[in-house]
């Protein structure tokens, strides 16, 4: 008799978001999060500089690469965040990599689905707009069109932000096949719409916090950093420039005709963004792994096929056969009935 699992309560869902901060503690993760940051930010310079020299064949090429950068080495961070959230042994960097090489092809083809029908509902939409133009009914339908094109469009834009964002991936990250995240997704929609909205805005307001209080690191370590080196006689940091730096915004305000201590401090200040973006981007994956856990109904499982083999986990050997006790046989062949002879 198989025993239906009980579904976790909002506040059990919550609490199971809010573990998502010890993702902080994830080393391994964050050093390849990192290291997809980092890789990302020396493509989009170096894309920066083709435009700059109007070779479109070059930028595309970059920009492509750097989309593929961003988009594997996340999803290989995602998925050792699911396996440190569904509390099985992390899987190694080179292993996720290549998990994800071989499963990020479901997730966009998931996002291309949903951004298909989302373009379906923009077209009613539009077509109703432009039925609008009638000389009868042309009033009557643009009516109807404000009246139901602003909360459809609203919602489906809720839905891509707090329904599709969150759940495509982790299920894409256990293992699901595309088909099997569609359905998902529809069974979300029409049965938990609200839960997950509030799950996932949960999620997004702890990564702002964590966010926040990084910004507060970075901007008063710079400040301070800034008052010493006013101290030190024989350069000049370019304060404004240097805590735009420190932000991101690196690659506008260094110039050509920068000095060297400028460029170098540049150069400091783009690894310190890059450091302020692992922190906020492994709490976030990790709370989209906890908002799939806390929605997916127990005891129903990825797809046989599609799962990745789990890593550093052996199979587990059968149970050896137990030999009878010498009593116990001869208690059990007394018991047995006579065969009566021919």
């Amino acid at each position: 008799m198989r025993v239906q699992p009980v579904a976790l309560s909002p506040l059990q869902a919550l609490n199971l978001v809010l573990t998502s901060i010890d993702a902080v503690r994830n080393a391994r993760a964050q050093w390849l999060l990192l290291a997809s940051i980092a890789i990302t930010g020396l493509l989009l310079a170096q894309l920066r500089r083709a435009l700059v020299l109007e070779s479109s064949l070059g930028a595309g090429s970059l920009a492509l690469l750097a989309f593929g950068v961003t988009f594997y080495g996340s999803n290989a961070v995602g998925l050792m965040m699911m396996d440190d959230a569904r509390g099985r042994p992390a899987r190694e960097p080179r292993q996720a990599l290549a998990d994800a090489l071989r499963l990020g092809h479901r997730l966009l083809g998931v996002v291309a689905c949903v951004l298909l029908l989302f373009g379906l509902l923009l077209g009613a939409v539009g077509g109703l707009l432009w039925a609008a133009q009638l000389p009868r009914v042309g009033n009557a339908v643009l009516t109807g069109a404000v009246a139901l094109g602003v909360p459809v469009l609203g919602l489906g834009a809720l839905v891509m932000v707090g329904v599709v964002g969150p759940l495509a991936a982790p299920a894409v990250w256990c293992g699901l096949s595309v088909g099997a995240v569609l359905r998902l997704l529809w069974r979300e929609l029409t049965r938990r719409l609200p839960q997950v909205v509030m799950l996932s805005a949960a999620v997004s307001l702890l990564s702002a916090a964590v966010a926040g209080l990084v910004s507060f690191i970075v901007l008063a370590g710079g400040r301070m950093l800034l008052a010493l080196a006013a101290w030190v006689p024989g350069y000049e940091l370019a304060p404004q420039s240097l805590m735009a730096a420190l932000f991101g915004q690196g690659l506008r305000t260094a110039g050509a005709a920068a000095t060297a201590p400028v460029a170098a401090a540049h150069t400091g200040a783009g690894i310190v963004f890059a450091l302020g973006l692992v922190l906020p981007g492994v709490v976030y994956l990790r709370g989209l792994c906890a908002v799939y856990l806390a929605v997916q109904p127990p005891g129903e499982p990825a797809d046989p096929g599609d799962a990745p083999p789990p890593a550093d986990r052996p199979a587990a050997a059968p149970a050896p056969a137990v030999a009878p006790a010498p009593e116990q046989g001869a208690a059990a062949a007394a018991v047995q009935p006579a065969t009566p002879g021919p």
